[in-house]
């Protein structure tokens, strides 16, 4: 196990400035259903995990996942760190098995779940077709 290169001070006011809601890839999800018609509530206290936009027309929860702390598949983002491995991976673990809760609860409260992954934010214009194939929209 190597050291961390950075102050544990300073860890700690990087690993604080980081947002749970309302992120870069959020922000661009939500603009891109707000182009296509498609209107949302915002965090839903009421419903498990605070979805990131709720469609209740739709009856569908999308939730906007950071590939590194939601452990995105395959993807190069979701690395493991080097370092604090007895910190690291109980807690990413964690984050992934409250992810299936909540989808397990969504699902049988009779919502549709969608993930849309950090690296899937990259190309806007895929972004929007994922988005439409989502919801049956046509180009």
């Amino acid at each position: 196990m190597s050291a961390d290169i950075v102050s544990p001070e300073h860890r700690s006011k990087i690993m604080s400035m980081i947002k749970g809601k309302n992120t870069k890839p959020e922000m661009l999800v939500r603009s891109v259903c707000h182009e296509l018609g498609l209107r949302y509530r915002l965090h839903r206290k009421d419903l498990p995990g605070k979805p990131d936009l709720v469609f209740p027309k739709h009856r569908l929860c999308m939730f906007v996942h950071g590939c590194f702390w939601h452990r995105h598949p395959d993807c190069k983002f979701a690395y493991t760190p080097k370092s604090r491995l007895d910190f690291w991976q109980p807690k990413l673990a964690k984050n992934a098995e409250r992810d299936l809760n909540v989808q397990h609860a969504l699902l049988a409260e009779g919502w549709n779940v969608v993930i849309i992954w950090e690296c899937h934010t990259k190309n806007r214009e895929l972004l929007r077709n994922e988005i439409q194939k989502t919801f049956g929209l046509s180009d």
